[in-house]
Order: C-alpha cells, then structure tokens, then sequence
C-alpha cells in the first residue's frame, strides 16, 4: 500500500489562461517505497479566513460578510473556493503537479468577495485531497483510495493574487446588475452622450446624470423609465 504525502511549495499566476487563474505547485510524496504508475487526483481549496489579521480597510470591506469587526471570532469561518481535479504522472519517491485555481471577479460569491478586500498579506489556504492511486505491485497495476487524512496547507501571497486579476483586468473592478438596471444606465450613458462607463457612473454620483436619461444642461432624449 502507498503512503502519501502532498504540500503546497509556491504559486503563480497562469499566463496562458483563458480567463484569470493562478497555479498552485504541489509536491507529492510517496514513502513506502512502490512505484506510483498515476494519481487521478481530486482536491477541495478553502480559504481560512480566520487564520490571518484583517487591516481596519479590510474589515471594513468584510462586513457584508463577516459582520462588524468586534464579531470577528465568532464570525470567521472556513470558506470553499473551488473543487478541482488533475491527473499526476507516474513516479517513485517524489514529483510534483499543478493545481489551476480559478480567479474571479464575481462579487456575489463570498470567496471572491473575500479576496478582493484582502489588501496585503497572505490568504490562508487548505486543499483536502481524495482520488485514486495506481501502483505497480506484484500482480501488476491495482488501483487504491487517497487516503482521507491528505491535506495541505499554504499561505497564499495576496500579491500573486493580485497579479493574476491585473494581467486579465488591470485597474479594473466588476459589479453584476439586473439586465433591467443595466439597460437603464445604458440608455443614461448614450443620452448624456459620455465615451465609457467609468464616465456615465462618475456622473451619476456628481448627480449631472439623471436615470431618466437627460443630462444636467438639459440635454438627452429623456423619456427613459427607471429601472
């Protein structure tokens, strides 16, 4: 029977990615001595946001999902950030494999909302490990269970995080709203007549656009109902 051993010894953002995703680099062990022919490998990455110190700016940022700051202790708790799967190549002793974590901009789900309030540091990760390995045994290749007890931990650097977001959106953050709403300010943007978005919501805050769509000088089409 194999022993196993798995860690997480770094991180980097994934250059070649479709959409934003960072790598986290594991290193498998097997100590009983046999030949690992492959590992169909499954882990579930949390975060433990309780395993870090929150800046008054980051706290502050949080309270939409942890309550107040003073509610800290018994607030935090872990979080999941993706479930993911990856096959490791055949080995004896040690090698090590990639895991591909998704990144995204999506603030309605609390692990994305989470990082992006995160300004410096380390985010506290755990990966929890399953799957099925494959030794070369007498009576040839058998398949056994990653045990349960597999787990690792690593203090992802906020800055790889960062990095990642910024090589795919720089300077840039997202909001999702009602296709009714974005209609709305769509209709606002063309009627003031403003170039892009960051123009059109700049304006609505200086209150020089109105939803209905006329402009503060009095220009516009008007006529356009609120959302």
């Amino acid at each position: 029977m194999s022993t196993l051993a798995f860690s997480v010894v770094g991180a980097r953002p994934e250059p070649y990615a479709a959409a934003p995703a960072l790598t986290l680099e594991l290193h498998v062990a097997e100590s009983s001595g046999v030949r690992v022919d492959a590992i169909a490998l499954r882990a579930q990455v949390s975060i433990e946001p309780q395993r870090r110190r929150y800046a008054h700016g980051e706290a502050e940022k949080l309270s939409d999902l942890f309550g107040p700051q003073q509610r800290f202790g018994d607030t935090l708790r872990t979080m999941l950030w993706a479930n993911l799967a990856t096959t490791v190549l055949g080995f004896s002793g040690a090698t090590h494999a990639d895991l591909t974590l998704p990144c995204s901009y999506d603030f309605e789900v609390a692990a994305y909302k989470y990082l992006a309030a995160l300004e410096d540091g380390e985010i506290p990760l755990v990966a929890f490990f399953s799957g099925t390995v494959f030794v070369h045994g007498e009576h040839g290749v058998t398949g056994e269970l990653v045990p349960w007890t597999c787990e690792a931990r690593y203090r992802l650097p906020v800055a790889v995080y960062r990095q990642t977001m910024e090589a795919h959106f720089p300077n840039s953050a997202w909001i999702r709203v009602h296709r009714d709403t974005f209609d709305a300010l769509d209709r606002a943007r063309r009627s003031a007549g403003h170039p892009t978005w960051d123009r059109t919501l700049l304006a609505l805050l200086a209150g020089d656009v109105g939803l209905n769509g006329v402009a503060a000088n009095g220009a516009g089409t008007g006529g356009v109902r609120k959302p």
